[in-house]
């Protein structure tokens, strides 16, 4: 990794980005502009993209070496997959114990 691939300059530009992508869906949360399916897919997509944010502006991954960056994005991969996976199964869960 370059010494100036953390730059003031990148990290900024990372946090409003990272910014921008979190408001976005509490926004369309918010206004109850777009129907359901779609409020759902705008989260997804938000969310999908900020995981790249944060990979490519905050961690430094790029194209330069690309084991590094498979190895990075499959473990995001298995992240998002745990946290996801886990939080359906508590709710479900829950659902089934109040019914």
């Amino acid at each position: 990794m370059h010494p100036q691939s953390h730059s003031a300059k990148r990290l900024i530009t990372g946090f409003i980005l990272a910014l921008a992508l979190t408001l976005i869906p509490f926004a369309a949360v918010w206004t109850m502009a777009f129907p359901v399916e779609l409020t759902f897919g705008i989260i997804a997509l938000c969310a999908l993209v900020q995981v790249g944010v944060h990979l490519h502006y905050f961690l430094g991954i790029d194209s330069r070496t690309p084991i590094e960056n498979v190895l990075a994005m499959s473990f995001a991969g298995v992240l998002i997959f745990l946290m996801v996976g886990g939080t359906l199964w508590i709710m479900f869960d829950l659902y089934e114990r109040m019914m």
